[in-house]
This record gives C-alpha cells, sequence and structure tokens, in this order.
C-alpha cells in the first residue's frame, strides 16, 4: 500500500453527529459513564455576595435586575436553584427582601444569605425569612492558625461550631463554606464535618447541613492521581466516604489558575451535585465559575434532557454589565464582543462555503448571537463576501466588478498602514451601492 492509498476516500461525511448535535450543544458520548456522577446536577449563584465583592456595583434596583435575569435564564430547567445575598447593609437586605418576595410568588431561585460563622452573625438572619444560611468556615492552617487568637485549629472549629448551633436553633440549614479546602488538612476537614452531621443529628432533613468546597485561591486540579490536598476530585471521594449525598455538596472555585470549569466538571463527576459560581464569571480577582460555561457542558453530560436554560437571556445580563462599567471581556467565551467574531480570511472561506466548519455550536439559534467578521488585511476576499451575506443575505461571486473594487480600495488602505479593522458599518453604504445588491445586471 503506498502512503497515498493510506486513506481510503468515502461516499459520506461523519461529522460526529452524536457528539455534535446539529441542533444543539456538543454532547459527551461516554466510552463508560462515570460511576459517581449524579443522575442530576446543578449550579447556585453568588453574583450578590461574591460578585459585589468582586467589584461588581449593584444598587437594590439592579441587584433585582440581575435576579430577575438568572431567574429566565434558569426558567423551569432547575439549572439555577439558589442565589446567596449579603445581609450586612441597608440594600443587599432590601435586595433580599426583593428576590425573596418574588421567589413566594414563584420565581425559580431560591435566596439564601452569607455569614461568617459566628453566633452574632447566625441571631442576625434568623429572622430574614430564608431557610438556608452559608457561613465561613476557613478550613486550611493558611487562615485557622492566623485569623485566629490564639490561633489553631481547634479555636477555629469550636468557634464555627458554636455558630452552627446558633442556625440550627433558628430552625435554618446550615451551609458550611470550607474556605482554602484546596489548601486544607484532611486532619482538619474530615473530622469537622464529621462534627457538624453529629450536631445536626435529630434536627430533621429540612436542616441537613451542606458543604461547599471553596477552592479559594484557584489551585486545585482537576486530577485524580494528585495528593491531598489539591485533588478536586479526591476531595469529593473522600466526603461522599463520610456519608454525604450529591445535594449535600458544592463546589465553589476560583479561575486563578486557568482551571475553574475543568475543576468544577471534575467534582461534578467525582459525585458533587452543586457548583456556585457567577453567570458571566464575575467575582473575586479572577472571578468565580463561569455558571453559563459548566451548565454548557452539564447539558452535554444529558442532565438537562428534557429542560434546559435559556442561554439567549444572557445577552440581557451582558448589556446590563456593560451599563455598570463592568461588560465582559471583548474575547470572553460565548458572550463576549468577539467571542464569535473572525478576522482570518481562511475561517471566512470556511464560513462561506460550511459555516459549521468554523461554529462549535449553531450560535445564532442557541445563544442569539451572531456569527461575525472584521475585516482586516488578512480577510480576503472571502471576509468581504461573508460581511456582505451575513448584513445582507446577498452572496455575490468573488468575480463580481464592483466586489472587486471595493475589496482593491480595502487592500490599498491596509497596504498604506492601517491598522484598525474595518466594521460593517464602514462600508454599509457604499456595499449597499453595490450594483448586484440592487438587482442590477452588470454589462
Amino acid at each position: 500500500m503506498t502512503p497515498e492509498e493510506r486513506v481510503q476516500d468515502v461516499s459520506t461525511m461523519n461529522l460526529f453527529p452524536d457528539a455534535f448535535p446539529p441542533q444543539g450543544f456538543p454532547r459527551y458520548v461516554w466510552t463508560e459513564r462515570p460511576a459517581a456522577l449524579p443522575d442530576a446536577a446543578w449550579t447556585t449563584e453568588t453574583t450578590h455576595r461574591d460578585g459585589q465583592q468582586g467589584g461588581l456595583p449593584l444598587t437594590t434596583e439592579q441587584g433585582l435586575a440581575v435576579y430577575d435575569l438568572m431567574c429566565a435564564f434558569t426558567g423551569t430547567s432547575g439549572a439555577v436553584r439558589q442565589a446567596e445575598f449579603f445581609v450586612y447593609h441597608p440594600a443587599d437586605r432590601a435586595m433580599l427582601e426583593g428576590a425573596l418576595e418574588r421567589w413566594r410568588g414563584g420565581a425559580p431561585v431560591e435566596p439564601t444569605t452569607w455569614i461568617r460563622a459566628t453566633r452574632r452573625d447566625a441571631d442576625l438572619v434568623s429572622a430574614l425569612g430564608v431557610r438556608e444560611t452559608g457561613m465561613l468556615a476557613s478550613a486550611s492552617d493558611y487562615h485557622t492558625f492566623h485569623k485566629f487568637t490564639p490561633g489553631g485549629r481547634g479555636g477555629a472549629a469550636r468557634a464555627y461550631l458554636d455558630a452552627v448551633r446558633a442556625v440550627l436553633d433558628a430552625g435554618l440549614r446550615p451551609r458550611l463554606h470550607l474556605e482554602d479546602a484546596t489548601r486544607a488538612p484532611r486532619e482538619f476537614v474530615l473530622p469537622f464535618v464529621e462534627a457538624v452531621l453529629d450536631l445536626a443529628a435529630g434536627h430533621g432533613e429540612a436542616q441537613r447541613p451542606r458543604f461547599r468546597v471553596c477552592d479559594t485561591m484557584g489551585l486545585g486540579l482537576p486530577l485524580e492521581n494528585v495528593a491531598w490536598p489539591r485533588s478536586v476530585p479526591g476531595t469529593i471521594r473522600e466526603l461522599r466516604a463520610l456519608g454525604l449525598h450529591a445535594e449535600d455538596l458544592e463546589f465553589h472555585p476560583h479561575n486563578d489558575t486557568h482551571l475553574v470549569v475543568a475543576n468544577s466538571l471534575a467534582a461534578v463527576m467525582a459525585g458533587c451535585g452543586a457548583v456556585n459560581g457567577t453567570l458571566l464569571g464575575k467575582g473575586e480577582r479572577t472571578g468565580n465559575a463561569p455558571l453559563e460555561g459548566v451548565l454548557l457542558h452539564l447539558v452535554g453530560m444529558g442532565l438537562y434532557e428534557t429542560d434546559a436554560p435559556d442561554f439567549t437571556v444572557l445577552n440581557d445580563l451582558a448589556a446590563l454589565y456593560e451599563t455598570l462599567g463592568q461588560g465582559v471581556p471583548a474575547k470572553y467565551p460565548l458572550y463576549g464582543r468577539d467571542a464569535h467574531r473572525t478576522r482570518a480570511g481562511i475561517h471566512a472561506d470556511g464560513l462561506n462555503k460550511f459555516w459549521p466548519m468554523y461554529a462549535p455550536f449553531d450560535v445564532p439559534r442557541l445563544l442569539g448571537r451572531p456569527l461575525e467578521l472584521s475585516l482586516t488585511k488578512d480577510s480576503g476576499l472571502a471576509g468581504l463576501v461573508f460581511l456582505i451575506r451575513a448584513h445582507t443575505g446577498v452572496e455575490l461571486p468573488k468575480t463580481d466588478p464592483d466586489l472587486l473594487r471595493l475589496h482593491a480600495d480595502l487592500t490599498a488602505a491596509f497596504d498604506a498602514g492601517r491598522q484598525t479593522a474595518v466594521e460593517w458599518e464602514e462600508i454599509e453604504e457604499r456595499a449597499r451601492a453595490l450594483p448586484a445588491l440592487r438587482g442590477e445586471t452588470v454589462a
């Protein structure tokens, strides 16, 4: 067999439709479904807490607008089940009260609170009307030895457990946030979780504690064969071994080392029922888990077969953040201004011939965003053809003489030193005046 004969021609394409369905998001085709993958997994929101903490400025009205959009996004899917709120300032309590009113009226996202694990803070939330509160329980020696006087694991645990008692006595469900868990010793985390479970024994299922595993500095790894404390799936498996259910566990990562979504998926596949983050990734430093990205993959895992969230809604959230001076970066995945914009001629040529060639999925239908192009010196004639067709619906042949003249003028501008891209608005008037677009026949 010659080298040229090794690859055989076929009569039909294999576009792997099981993995890349034409009408949906990419799917996971398991060689073997992970044994620990829960039957259901979802997300919880922290925009009103960690998003604000990370610099997102929200008035009461803006905070409620964000809440309304996350409810519209999740709809009846159960994709976002809870949103947590600060309680220390009047504006935050007003946001919480507004969200609670909406939730009691049928909104799908349950408001919860976040407090420091102190009895004083537990008393503060006991009368606010929530069913569950998060409680900061810093877990690593980086924290327990330096936040407390005297420092150490025992004193920290006693303070946290005293606050847990107060929350249980108030009839609320405690959610323990194991801060810096990916740098925390096993000898603190596991006995502390068992102590919380012991305290809650006899309080009923409605007060069964939940535990949030926090990768506070983004140091967790999505790998099995890494030692404690950095293995995210390893930590989840050890917590499950204590008798915790998938719905008892949340994973809360940050993106300091670029692994936020990978770690989230590793946590879910190891048996964690929820990922805590923010829609569009707002949050402290490099941001929280972008829940739209996590959910895109949970859809791909087959966890939202019959009722998925409405990803088109997040265009409105991105627009709201733009008005606050907190717009998503231009190249932010999925919703950035340039996320689906090409500038390369070879890509434009591919889009002209068969647009799925250079699109990860049906972006216009699933995200409500167009496939776009900006003309540069590298866009070529194909880029101009694509841009005109995208905005007018007319595909001009590359031999059209008027099209060639327009392309020559643009090329001359770039050859003369122009560095900025040419957008549609700059050429629209001239493009629409082309005879072929006006239905005229060129002699």
